[in-house]
């Protein structure tokens, strides 16, 4: 802190604050490490409260009590520190954590399209009637008997070509197990 001669006060306040802060610096700065745990930062603690007391404080009223204050603004500079950081810290930890979700939302939004795509390509690859009876069955949520009606196929032949329609999904779609679930579950298929 450089201090000039616009900065200082009357010539007996300049001499009472050198004394101050020859006197008070190095028990101040203990004092705020041992709140603050951090060498440094006890160092600027306590310079910016010397500073604040070299512009701010009334000389001409000082009672000689001084020394209590100068140890409760450390004591509160250095406790509004911690709470700054704290805040700081729920606030990026806050962040991150949307940002993450977002990230892991378009990403997931990524992998669904290409899950659905896949399937439909997958679908494409069976045959007409076991598309058809796929379709009723998990698009239109009808039951086997109702497809069989819809159909004029029987009830056997209806369990037919689900089986084969999900065998074949299952091998197509392999690398998207997990997604697949989590499709037919948002689907309501399961």
């Amino acid at each position: 802190m450089q201090l000039t001669e616009q900065t200082l006060p009357a010539t007996g306040h300049a001499t009472r604050f050198e004394a101050l802060f020859k006197q008070h610096f190095g028990e101040l700065h203990e004092y705020a490490y041992s709140i603050l745990r951090d060498w440094d930062l006890a160092e600027d603690v306590v310079a910016s409260m010397f500073l604040r007391l070299w512009e701010k404080y009334n000389w001409e009223e000082e009672k000689g009590a001084i020394r209590a204050y100068l140890y409760r603004s450390v004591y509160h500079d250095s406790l509004n520190y911690i709470r700054d950081q704290k805040v700081k810290t729920r606030y990026q930890t806050r962040t991150a954590h949307a940002m993450k979700d977002e990230t892991d939302n378009a990403a997931g939004k990524i992998e669904l399209s290409q899950l659905e795509k896949r399937l439909a390509a997958a679908l494409n690859t069976l045959p007409e009637k076991c598309r058809t009876v796929f379709q009723l069955s998990r698009y239109e949520n009808l039951k086997y008997q109702e497809i069989s009606a819809k159909l004029g196929i029987s009830l056997k032949t209806v369990e037919a070509h689900m089986g084969k329609a999900l065998k074949t999904l299952r091998f197509e779609l392999q690398e998207y197990l997990p997604l697949f679930v989590i499709l037919f579950l948002k689907l309501g298929w399961l």
